[in-house]
């Protein structure tokens, strides 16, 4: 651990940007500036095509590869982002589990609020399973809203009465559009990201006014995660959203649910992001490719 690199990254997301108020335009314009600096690794080929009836990027290893999917989600409050601004955390773990990944362009509010991106999310996982791919060989992975996204279609697919994918993956998973984590408050200021007027403004694009108090809204604090497969959710203590992780945590142990909660002291939302900046990052995200290959189990392919 570094405290001179965890200064570095706060220092970077501290720098002078559009206050998390801007237009829509500025948003999604410092976020892909932001995402453009992550470190993609090599060892990877991408191409793109259609997953239900959305643009995706399929991420697949050069070499040797095993059987399973990884359906990713990009984060981006629900208003920005997409498969490229998740590039780094998406290609990192299709290096690390050998795991080709499908990175779903959902689509962003405001101009297609909720339900939309679960609807997208939706149907790309049921794509997949029409397709032949077994639901034992599929995971959800995701980061910030993205993460949410994992649970959220997974409440969905079971409503749904799919099957369930095999594991879930959320790197600090927006899981509460109340707002009401302890976190909010106390990571206030510590967080170099986010403020409640900001996580505010970009939420109330993705509500349209909707009631923010339904499971596919605030699963932290309302879903039932009864049936749900085992999931791994990290996260960082310095940011807002923390105690979105620690209740779903709680949620799922109460529903009898495997969980791991992995909390990395002293780093921001989605460190992972930083992989070759961060040693906590790489650290996180080979733990994540363990948690993954322990419930994604398939032969080895040839490419």
């Amino acid at each position: 651990m570094s405290r001179e690199q965890r200064a570095k990254i706060d220092a970077l997301l501290r720098q002078p940007r559009p206050a998390g108020l801007g237009s829509v335009a500025e948003l999604r314009a410092a976020f892909r500036a932001l995402m453009a600096q992550m470190s993609v690794p090599t060892g990877i080929r991408t191409r793109t095509m259609t997953l239900g009836n959305r643009p995706a990027v399929l991420v697949e290893p050069v070499n040797t590869a095993r059987a399973g999917t990884i359906l990713y989600f990009h984060g981006g409050g629900f208003v920005y982002g997409s498969p490229d601004t998740a590039m780094s955390l998406t290609a990192n773990l299709v290096t690390r589990t050998r795991f080709r990944a499908f990175s779903l362009d959902y689509r962003l509010a405001p101009e297609h609020p909720f339900p939309a991106a679960i609807d997208d999310a939706l149907g790309a996982y049921r794509a997949l399973l029409e397709s032949g791919e077994q639901p034992s060989a599929i995971a959800f992975a995701g980061d910030s809203a993205g993460g949410g996204l994992t649970v959220t279609t997974c409440l969905a697919a079971r409503d749904a009465s799919l099957p369930l994918p095999a594991a879930i993956v959320a790197f600090s998973p927006g899981l509460d559009m109340t707002r009401t984590g302890q976190s909010m408050d106390t990571k206030a200021g510590i967080d170099p990201l986010f403020t409640r007027e900001s996580l505010e403004h970009t939420g109330a694009m993705y509500l349209a006014g909707q009631d923010p108090h339904q499971p596919l809204l605030s699963p932290a604090t309302l879903a039932d995660l009864s049936g749900f497969p085992p999931m791994l959710l990290q996260a960082g203590t310095n940011e807002m959203i923390l105690d979105d992780s620690t209740r779903l945590a709680a949620r799922a142990r109460a529903a009898n649910v495997d969980v791991v909660l992995d909390i990395t002291a002293d780093v921001p939302h989605v460190f992972q992001s930083f992989t070759g900046i961060l040693d906590e990052a790489d650290e996180a995200l080979d733990r994540a490719a363990l948690f993954l290959g322990q419930r994604i189990r398939g032969r080895v392919i040839e490419n």
